[in-house]
């Protein structure tokens, strides 16, 4: 497999980008100006305790305070003895006590960061976890043999009341490497304790990496084929911790430096915009809409215009492991966390759907986030779950639409045109403007004017005033403006860009809806109804104004 990490690095953001066999899998975005907090270590003060959540509220000096559950309380830095924690949390937290924490999982919607009291050091072949007497190999290292190698040479090495878990960089590695990387580890730990006893809680105490570094330590190993960066100064950072943990990966690492960005190079950014659709096609024909709620993810999969060269069990069998693949690759890019629902199509076969199946687990093996297939429900859906450690690629990339609220739906013309009339109402009965001009999505303004401006006339008549209604497609469905009030002389000079006999240059855009052979064009908001123009949408045309109304004029081609 030809594995590539992509690195773009600007005033804005650093953006690492894992690409396989040409396939982006993985995209990692960090801002100057936005914090990031898991991994690091904060001397925090307890703020509340929560009895009936077996939980407490940890002040570390963010902008909300950090949840703590029970079960990560215990350590021995936190004067706790090594035992599990009985009688619940009120008898080993109090309010105002100091405390040592780790963050776990980033902070997001109304949601303050998760911390845990069980701290773990990252290096490039081990992670230190002090105050444990744990060895642990990553699930990532098969061989057996390669297992008990690897746990036998951290055994050897241990401190006491030092915990170790070897990372999967360290598969092959000379016991001497894991030496060094723990020495490093060791001397990190000391260095913390004495910032947590100097340190005026709250306080951050350890800082992880930057972006471009953490994917030197974490990531970089020899199974990539190259490591490419577009920054001279973050190319250099690359190369001083390889020349620390991994100097024979150094000659891997390039400074990228052609015009063309290297992003749109490596065809990152096109990746990046479809993982943001909720549509992605399959190679067969058949696509996946992704469905992601506060509560949990649903994937659905279609056949659409794959049909298939044999029979339909085949077509739907062939659509589904297509589609497993890229369900694998897709939550992993999209970076999707928690409960996951795939709504594979139905499989009559019993063999067919364990096929499917084998092929998920297969394919979610490259995941280094713990996943989890649970198997089919009585519904034949399939069950899913991946650990949620920061927030998702659309969370990062996208914002809440701040029209309809992130709900993705607005009102139809017709609704929004009640809505519109009725708070128009309310605004002009307090005021005593004998004429108004109000601008308006131009749909919701064809419903009010009404045919041949009936509606218009009842609502004039109805508030005792002259109303002009200019249509646009520059503002909201749901809102309006009021462009300007006075007298009905000035309103109307407003109010009509246009007079009889003048010639312009307007474009189509669209046809007439009653009259299609007709073609609509707008001058500040203004309709121009273009006569034979509905097959010139689009294109722009001189014309001659033949008759002007308060809500339209009358044009021909010239």
């Amino acid at each position: 497999m030809n594995k590539k990490i992509i690195v773009n690095c600007d005033n804005r953001a650093t953006q690492a980008a894992v690409l396989e066999n040409g396939k982006l899998v993985e995209l990692y975005v960090e801002r100057p100006l936005q914090q990031r907090v898991v991994g690091n270590l904060y001397k925090g003060i307890v703020a509340n305790v929560l009895p009936g959540m077996q939980a407490a509220f940890i002040d570390i000096g963010l902008e909300k305070n950090a949840f703590l559950y029970v079960d990560d309380i215990f350590t021995p830095w936190n004067g706790e003895k090594p035992s599990p924690p009985k009688g619940g949390i009120e008898k080993l937290l109090k309010v105002g006590q100091e405390i040592m924490v780790q963050v776990i999982k980033e902070p997001f919607g109304s949601k303050g960061a998760r911390v845990t009291g069980q701290i773990t050091l990252p290096g490039r072949y081990l992670v230190l976890v002090p105050g444990t007497n744990y060895i642990g190999v990553s699930r990532r290292i098969e061989n057996q043999v390669e297992r008990e190698r690897l746990c036998s040479a951290a055994g050897s090495i241990r401190p006491p009341d030092m915990g170790m878990i070897v990372r999967t960089a360290a598969e092959g590695a000379d016991p001497a490497v894991l030496e060094s990387d723990l020495e490093f580890l060791t001397q990190l730990w000391e260095r913390i304790m004495q910032r947590f006893q100097q340190k005026t809680a709250p306080a951050v105490i350890y800082q992880d990496l930057a972006l471009t570094c953490r994917i030197a330590r974490d990531l970089f190993r020899e199974d990539f084929n190259a490591f490419l960066i577009d920054n001279e100064h973050e190319f250099e950072k690359v190369q001083e911790i390889l020349d620390v943990i991994s100097p024979h990966l150094k000659k891997k690492v390039k400074l990228y430096t052609q015009p063309r960005p290297i992003f749109e190079h490596y065809g990152v950014e096109r990746e990046v915009e479809k993982a943001l659709d909720g549509q992605v096609w399959l190679k067969s024909g058949g696509y996946l809409i992704f469905d992601e709620t506060e509560a949990l993810t649903v994937v659905d999969v279609n056949t659409g215009r794959y049909t298939g060269k044999r029979n339909l069990a085949d077509t739907i069998l062939k659509t589904n492991l297509e589609a497993a693949v890229e369900i694998a690759r897709q939550i992993r890019l999209r970076d999707i966390g928690g409960i996951i629902i795939v709504d594979f199509i139905d499989m009559a076969l019993e063999e067919h759907r364990r096929q499917v199946l084998d092929k998920l687990n297969e394919s979610i093996k490259n995941d280094r986030t713990k996943t989890y297939v649970l198997g089919l429900t009585s519904l034949g859906l399939v069950e899913m779950t991946r650990k949620k450690v920061r927030q998702d690629l659309a969370a990062v990339l996208q914002q809440p639409c701040p029209y309809c609220k992130g709900v993705g739906r607005v009102l139809t013309p017709l609704v929004a045109s009640t809505r519109v009339e009725r708070d128009l109402k309310k605004v002009l009965q307090r005021d005593p403007s004998p004429a108004v001009l109000v601008e308006m999505h131009h749909e919701v303004a064809a419903i009010i004017i009404g045919t041949g401006g009936s509606n218009l006339k009842k609502l004039e008549e109805e508030l005792g005033r002259h109303i002009f209604i200019r249509g646009t497609e520059d503002i909201h469905i749901e809102k309006y403006r009021i462009v300007a009030k006075g007298s009905l002389k000035k309103i109307e000079a407003l109010a009509s860009p246009v007079s009889a006999g003048e010639e312009l240059s307007v474009l189509i855009e669209e046809p007439h809806s009653a009259h299609p052979a007709h073609g609509i064009a707008r001058l500040h908001g203004y309709v121009i109804n273009v006569e034979g123009a509905g097959d010139a949408v689009g294109r722009t045309v001189k014309v001659k104004i033949t008759e002007v109304n308060r809500t339209f004029a009358r044009a021909a081609i010239i």
